[in-house]
Protein backbone atom coordinates (compact mmCIF):
# COMPACT_ATOMS: atom_id res chain seq x y z
CA UNK A 1 0.00 0.00 0.00
CA UNK A 2 3.08 2.34 0.31
CA UNK A 3 2.74 3.29 -3.36
CA UNK A 4 -0.91 3.79 -3.66
CA UNK A 5 -2.26 6.84 -4.95
CA UNK A 6 -5.88 8.30 -4.41
CA UNK A 7 -8.52 9.80 -5.95
CA UNK A 8 -9.06 12.89 -3.47
CA UNK A 9 -12.06 15.33 -4.19
CA UNK A 10 -12.16 18.83 -1.97
CA UNK A 11 -15.58 19.71 -2.14
CA UNK A 12 -15.63 23.45 -1.01
CA UNK A 13 -12.69 24.23 -2.94
CA UNK A 14 -12.43 27.67 -3.39
CA UNK A 15 -13.78 28.83 -0.17
CA UNK A 16 -11.08 29.64 2.97
CA UNK A 17 -10.85 26.31 4.35
CA UNK A 18 -10.62 24.68 1.22
CA UNK A 19 -7.72 26.60 -0.54
CA UNK A 20 -6.03 25.77 2.54
CA UNK A 21 -6.49 22.03 2.41
CA UNK A 22 -5.38 22.50 -1.27
CA UNK A 23 -2.15 23.66 -0.17
CA UNK A 24 -1.84 21.09 2.22
CA UNK A 25 -2.08 18.07 0.16
CA UNK A 26 0.42 19.61 -2.20
CA UNK A 27 2.81 20.79 0.81
CA UNK A 28 2.26 17.69 2.57
CA UNK A 29 2.86 15.45 -0.72
CA UNK A 30 -0.03 13.52 0.11
CA UNK A 31 -0.40 10.68 -2.64
CA UNK A 32 -2.84 11.74 -5.04
CA UNK A 33 -3.46 10.17 -7.96
CA UNK A 34 -6.42 12.40 -8.97
CA UNK A 35 -7.65 16.09 -7.65
CA UNK A 36 -11.19 16.46 -8.09
CA UNK A 37 -11.92 20.36 -6.58
CA UNK A 38 -16.01 20.51 -6.36
CA UNK A 39 -17.83 23.64 -5.87
CA UNK A 40 -21.31 25.50 -6.26
CA UNK A 41 -22.03 25.82 -9.86
CA UNK A 42 -21.57 29.10 -10.07
CA UNK A 43 -17.42 28.13 -9.83
CA UNK A 44 -17.60 25.26 -11.84
CA UNK A 45 -15.63 25.89 -14.79
CA UNK A 46 -12.98 27.95 -13.20
CA UNK A 47 -9.35 26.57 -12.61
CA UNK A 48 -6.87 26.23 -9.75
CA UNK A 49 -3.12 25.54 -10.27
CA UNK A 50 -2.14 22.47 -7.87
CA UNK A 51 1.37 20.71 -8.87
CA UNK A 52 2.22 23.21 -11.71
CA UNK A 53 -0.84 22.00 -13.20
CA UNK A 54 -4.06 23.87 -13.91
CA UNK A 55 -7.15 21.90 -12.44
CA UNK A 56 -10.89 22.34 -13.81
CA UNK A 57 -13.69 22.93 -10.96
CA UNK A 58 -16.03 20.70 -11.16
CA UNK A 59 -19.93 21.18 -10.06
CA UNK A 60 -20.56 19.20 -7.10
CA UNK A 61 -23.18 16.42 -7.96
CA UNK A 62 -23.46 12.85 -6.73
CA UNK A 63 -22.37 11.70 -9.55
CA UNK A 64 -18.61 14.04 -9.36
CA UNK A 65 -17.79 11.42 -6.36
CA UNK A 66 -17.60 8.39 -8.98
CA UNK A 67 -14.23 6.65 -8.61
CA UNK A 68 -12.73 9.19 -5.41
CA UNK A 69 -11.51 7.10 -2.67
CA UNK A 70 -11.07 10.33 -0.45
CA UNK A 71 -13.60 13.15 0.19
CA UNK A 72 -13.05 16.36 1.85
CA UNK A 73 -15.81 18.21 2.70
CA UNK A 74 -15.81 22.09 3.88
CA UNK A 75 -18.79 23.80 1.83
CA UNK A 76 -21.06 23.94 5.07
CA UNK A 77 -23.08 22.02 6.71
CA UNK A 78 -26.29 21.69 4.39
CA UNK A 79 -24.28 20.86 0.95
CA UNK A 80 -22.61 17.77 3.22
CA UNK A 81 -25.91 16.97 4.59
CA UNK A 82 -26.68 16.99 1.04
CA UNK A 83 -24.01 15.01 -0.65
CA UNK A 84 -21.59 13.05 1.88
CA UNK A 85 -23.94 9.92 1.90
CA UNK A 86 -24.11 10.17 -2.04
CA UNK A 87 -20.23 10.18 -1.85
CA UNK A 88 -20.04 7.36 0.55
CA UNK A 89 -22.32 5.45 -1.25
CA UNK A 90 -20.14 5.67 -4.46
CA UNK A 91 -17.38 4.45 -2.47
CA UNK A 92 -15.26 7.23 -1.58
CA UNK A 93 -14.28 7.76 2.60
CA UNK A 94 -15.24 11.38 3.91
CA UNK A 95 -14.23 13.59 6.09
CA UNK A 96 -16.48 16.41 7.42
CA UNK A 97 -15.55 19.90 8.35
CA UNK A 98 -19.05 20.99 9.06
CA UNK A 99 -21.49 20.05 12.12
CA UNK A 100 -23.33 17.61 9.82
CA UNK A 101 -22.63 14.77 11.72
CA UNK A 102 -20.55 15.53 14.72
CA UNK A 103 -22.55 14.09 17.04
CA UNK A 104 -23.66 11.30 14.74
CA UNK A 105 -23.59 7.85 16.19
CA UNK A 106 -21.39 5.48 14.26
CA UNK A 107 -19.46 8.99 12.66
CA UNK A 108 -16.22 9.07 14.88
CA UNK A 109 -14.95 12.89 15.99
CA UNK A 110 -11.03 12.86 15.44
CA UNK A 111 -8.27 14.74 16.34
CA UNK A 112 -4.98 12.70 15.63
CA UNK A 113 -3.16 13.52 18.42
CA UNK A 114 -6.18 13.05 20.75
CA UNK A 115 -8.12 9.88 19.57
CA UNK A 116 -6.66 8.51 16.29
CA UNK A 117 -7.50 5.25 17.19
CA UNK A 118 -11.19 6.14 16.92
CA UNK A 119 -10.71 6.03 13.23
CA UNK A 120 -10.68 2.29 12.73
CA UNK A 121 -15.00 2.77 13.44
CA UNK A 122 -16.12 4.68 10.87
CA UNK A 123 -18.66 3.67 8.82
CA UNK A 124 -17.87 5.92 5.93
CA UNK A 125 -18.04 9.30 7.61
CA UNK A 126 -15.29 10.74 9.87
CA UNK A 127 -15.88 14.10 11.17
CA UNK A 128 -13.68 16.91 11.89
CA UNK A 129 -14.24 18.58 15.45
CA UNK A 130 -15.04 22.27 15.82
CA UNK A 131 -12.28 24.43 15.19
CA UNK A 132 -12.01 25.72 18.84
CA UNK A 133 -12.61 22.73 20.36
CA UNK A 134 -9.79 20.68 18.33
CA UNK A 135 -7.01 23.13 19.86
CA UNK A 136 -8.56 22.97 23.32
CA UNK A 137 -8.71 18.91 23.78
CA UNK A 138 -5.25 18.92 21.99
CA UNK A 139 -3.72 21.15 25.36
CA UNK A 140 -6.21 19.08 27.41
CA UNK A 141 -5.23 15.85 26.42
CA UNK A 142 -2.04 14.76 28.29
CA UNK A 143 -3.65 16.33 31.53
CA UNK A 144 -6.52 14.20 31.18
CA UNK A 145 -4.51 11.07 30.85
CA UNK A 146 -2.11 12.16 33.75
CA UNK A 147 -4.18 13.49 36.20
CA UNK A 148 -7.87 13.19 35.31
CA UNK A 149 -10.23 16.19 34.82
CA UNK A 150 -13.28 17.30 36.59
CA UNK A 151 -14.05 20.46 34.80
CA UNK A 152 -12.85 22.63 32.21
CA UNK A 153 -14.01 26.57 31.94
CA UNK A 154 -12.81 28.27 28.69
CA UNK A 155 -13.74 31.14 27.00
CA UNK A 156 -12.26 31.95 23.58
CA UNK A 157 -11.44 35.08 21.59
CA UNK A 158 -12.27 34.02 18.40
CA UNK A 159 -10.84 35.52 14.53
CA UNK A 160 -13.27 36.27 12.14
CA UNK A 161 -12.33 34.21 9.68
CA UNK A 162 -13.81 31.42 11.12
CA UNK A 163 -16.85 32.67 9.69
CA UNK A 164 -15.65 32.81 5.80
CA UNK A 165 -14.49 35.07 3.26
CA UNK A 166 -17.34 37.80 4.33
CA UNK A 167 -16.41 38.27 7.09
CA UNK A 168 -12.87 39.33 7.04
CA UNK A 169 -13.58 41.40 4.27
CA UNK A 170 -16.27 43.04 5.72
CA UNK A 171 -13.44 43.59 9.20
CA UNK A 172 -11.35 45.76 6.84
CA UNK A 173 -13.99 47.18 4.88
CA UNK A 174 -15.31 48.36 8.32
CA UNK A 175 -11.77 49.60 10.06
CA UNK A 176 -10.96 51.51 6.65
CA UNK A 177 -14.96 52.88 7.34
CA UNK A 178 -14.12 54.10 10.87
CA UNK A 179 -10.91 55.66 10.42
CA UNK A 180 -12.21 57.63 7.70
CA UNK A 181 -15.16 58.65 9.55
CA UNK A 182 -17.50 56.96 7.12
CA UNK A 183 -20.50 55.37 7.49
CA UNK A 184 -19.78 51.13 8.85
CA UNK A 185 -21.11 48.28 6.54
CA UNK A 186 -22.93 45.53 8.73
CA UNK A 187 -24.18 42.99 6.98
CA UNK A 188 -22.00 39.50 8.23
CA UNK A 189 -21.86 39.17 11.97
CA UNK A 190 -22.11 37.93 14.67
CA UNK A 191 -24.11 35.91 11.88
CA UNK A 192 -25.32 36.14 8.21
CA UNK A 193 -28.49 34.84 8.68
CA UNK A 194 -29.82 36.17 11.41
CA UNK A 195 -31.95 39.47 10.85
CA UNK A 196 -29.48 41.84 13.01
CA UNK A 197 -25.98 42.92 12.28
CA UNK A 198 -23.00 44.49 14.67
CA UNK A 199 -20.14 46.09 13.92
CA UNK A 200 -16.70 43.78 14.21
CA UNK A 201 -14.18 46.40 13.68
CA UNK A 202 -13.12 47.89 17.26
CA UNK A 203 -15.41 45.96 18.76
CA UNK A 204 -16.21 42.41 20.64
CA UNK A 205 -19.01 40.42 19.87
CA UNK A 206 -20.22 37.49 23.04
CA UNK A 207 -22.31 35.89 20.12
CA UNK A 208 -20.63 33.19 17.94
CA UNK A 209 -23.46 31.18 15.93
CA UNK A 210 -27.24 31.00 16.64
CA UNK A 211 -28.74 30.39 20.27
CA UNK A 212 -28.96 27.19 21.05
CA UNK A 213 -29.86 26.18 24.75
CA UNK A 214 -30.20 27.72 28.44
CA UNK A 215 -28.60 30.70 27.29
CA UNK A 216 -25.73 28.66 25.23
CA UNK A 217 -24.68 29.51 21.48
CA UNK A 218 -24.37 26.42 18.91
CA UNK A 219 -20.88 27.11 18.84
CA UNK A 220 -20.31 27.16 22.77
CA UNK A 221 -22.02 23.92 22.72
CA UNK A 222 -20.50 22.28 20.21
CA UNK A 223 -17.60 22.89 22.20
CA UNK A 224 -19.01 20.85 25.42
CA UNK A 225 -20.21 18.14 23.36
CA UNK A 226 -17.76 18.00 21.26
CA UNK A 227 -15.00 17.17 24.16
CA UNK A 228 -17.24 14.67 25.61
CA UNK A 229 -17.71 12.79 22.87
CA UNK A 230 -13.95 12.89 22.02
CA UNK A 231 -12.62 11.78 25.30
CA UNK A 232 -15.49 9.26 25.34
CA UNK A 233 -16.00 10.87 28.92
CA UNK A 234 -20.40 11.97 29.76
CA UNK A 235 -19.02 13.16 33.70
CA UNK A 236 -16.65 16.09 31.83
CA UNK A 237 -17.88 19.24 33.39
CA UNK A 238 -17.21 21.63 30.77
CA UNK A 239 -19.33 25.34 30.17
CA UNK A 240 -17.92 27.52 27.03
CA UNK A 241 -18.13 31.27 26.51
CA UNK A 242 -17.50 31.91 23.07
CA UNK A 243 -16.56 35.56 21.53
CA UNK A 244 -15.92 36.82 18.35
CA UNK A 245 -12.87 39.77 18.39
CA UNK A 246 -11.53 41.65 15.44
CA UNK A 247 -8.76 39.29 14.67
CA UNK A 248 -8.26 37.92 11.33
CA UNK A 249 -6.94 34.63 11.59
CA UNK A 250 -5.94 32.41 15.17
CA UNK A 251 -8.15 31.80 17.59
CA UNK A 252 -7.24 31.96 21.41
CA UNK A 253 -8.81 30.83 24.61
CA UNK A 254 -8.57 31.48 28.28
CA UNK A 255 -8.77 27.73 29.88
CA UNK A 256 -9.28 26.99 32.83
CA UNK A 257 -9.17 23.52 34.02
CA UNK A 258 -9.57 21.29 37.34
CA UNK A 259 -7.48 18.25 37.81
CA UNK A 260 -8.50 15.21 39.77
CA UNK A 261 -5.14 15.17 41.26
CA UNK A 262 -2.79 17.65 42.91
CA UNK A 263 0.30 18.32 40.25
CA UNK A 264 3.44 19.77 40.35
CA UNK A 265 3.72 22.96 37.32
CA UNK A 266 7.19 21.52 35.89
CA UNK A 267 5.32 18.51 35.11
CA UNK A 268 2.31 19.81 33.55
CA UNK A 269 5.07 22.03 31.67
CA UNK A 270 6.60 18.86 30.17
CA UNK A 271 3.42 16.87 29.85
CA UNK A 272 2.55 19.87 27.17
CA UNK A 273 5.48 20.63 26.20
CA UNK A 274 5.60 16.95 24.49
CA UNK A 275 2.40 15.99 23.34
CA UNK A 276 2.48 16.16 19.85
CA UNK A 277 1.63 19.07 17.79
CA UNK A 278 2.01 21.60 20.67
CA UNK A 279 4.21 24.35 21.45
CA UNK A 280 4.94 25.96 24.63
CA UNK A 281 5.70 29.39 25.12
CA UNK A 282 5.72 30.36 28.89
CA UNK A 283 7.99 33.14 29.78
CA UNK A 284 5.74 36.15 30.99
CA UNK A 285 9.02 37.34 32.57
CA UNK A 286 10.10 37.64 28.74
CA UNK A 287 7.05 38.77 27.70
CA UNK A 288 6.63 35.68 25.65
CA UNK A 289 3.30 33.99 24.87
CA UNK A 290 0.95 32.74 21.99
CA UNK A 291 -0.82 35.60 19.91
CA UNK A 292 -2.62 35.40 16.93
CA UNK A 293 -0.49 36.88 14.91
CA UNK A 294 2.47 34.98 15.34
CA UNK A 295 0.33 31.70 15.31
CA UNK A 296 -0.77 32.19 12.18
CA UNK A 297 -0.13 29.83 8.81
CA UNK A 298 1.12 27.12 11.37
CA UNK A 299 -0.01 24.28 12.46
CA UNK A 300 0.74 23.50 16.13
CA UNK A 301 -1.35 24.55 19.21
CA UNK A 302 0.79 27.29 21.41
CA UNK A 303 0.44 26.97 24.76
CA UNK A 304 1.29 29.90 27.28
CA UNK A 305 0.52 31.58 30.48
CA UNK A 306 0.56 28.24 32.31
CA UNK A 307 -0.54 29.23 36.30
CA UNK A 308 -1.50 27.45 39.20
CA UNK A 309 -5.05 28.87 40.24
CA UNK A 310 -4.98 31.19 43.29
CA UNK A 311 -7.05 29.42 45.36
CA UNK A 312 -7.76 25.54 44.11
CA UNK A 313 -5.27 23.35 44.79
CA UNK A 314 -6.01 21.30 41.22
CA UNK A 315 -6.73 24.71 39.32
CA UNK A 316 -4.97 25.81 36.85
CA UNK A 317 -4.84 28.40 33.98
CA UNK A 318 -3.92 27.94 30.21
CA UNK A 319 -3.84 30.39 27.40
CA UNK A 320 -3.82 28.27 24.15
CA UNK A 321 -3.96 29.95 20.36
CA UNK A 322 -4.20 28.34 17.00
CA UNK A 323 -4.68 28.86 13.78
CA UNK A 324 -8.37 28.42 12.78
CA UNK A 325 -8.15 27.33 9.29
CA UNK A 326 -5.59 24.73 9.37
CA UNK A 327 -5.28 22.71 12.56
CA UNK A 328 -8.68 24.01 13.49
CA UNK A 329 -9.91 22.69 9.83
CA UNK A 330 -7.98 22.33 6.80
CA UNK A 331 -4.33 20.58 8.55
CA UNK A 332 -7.14 18.30 10.93
CA UNK A 333 -8.60 17.06 8.13
CA UNK A 334 -5.19 16.44 5.51
CA UNK A 335 -4.09 14.64 9.30
CA UNK A 336 -7.25 12.47 9.41
CA UNK A 337 -6.23 11.33 5.39
CA UNK A 338 -3.11 10.62 6.26
CA UNK A 339 -4.25 8.16 9.37
CA UNK A 340 -6.50 6.25 7.37
CA UNK A 341 -4.16 5.68 4.50
CA UNK A 342 -1.56 4.40 7.16
CA UNK A 343 -4.34 2.11 8.73
CA UNK A 344 -5.08 0.15 5.37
Amino acid sequence: MANKKYVVAVVGATGAVGQQMLKLLEARQFPIEELRPLSSARSAGKTIQFQGKEVTIQEATPDAFTGVDIALFSAGGSVSKRLAKEAVERGAVVIDNTNAFRMSEGVPLVVPEVNKEAIATHQGIISNPNCSTIQMVLALKPLYHRYGIERVIVSTYQAVSGAGWRAQDELKRQTEAVLQGKEVPKEVLPVGSLDRHYQMAFNVIPQVDVADQDGYTLEEMKMVRETKKIFNDDQLGITATCVRVPVMRGHSESIYVELKEEYRLDEVKTLLAQQEGIVVQDAIEEQLYPMPLQAADHSEVFIGRIRPDLHHPRGLNLWVVSDNLLKGAATNSIQIAEALIESE
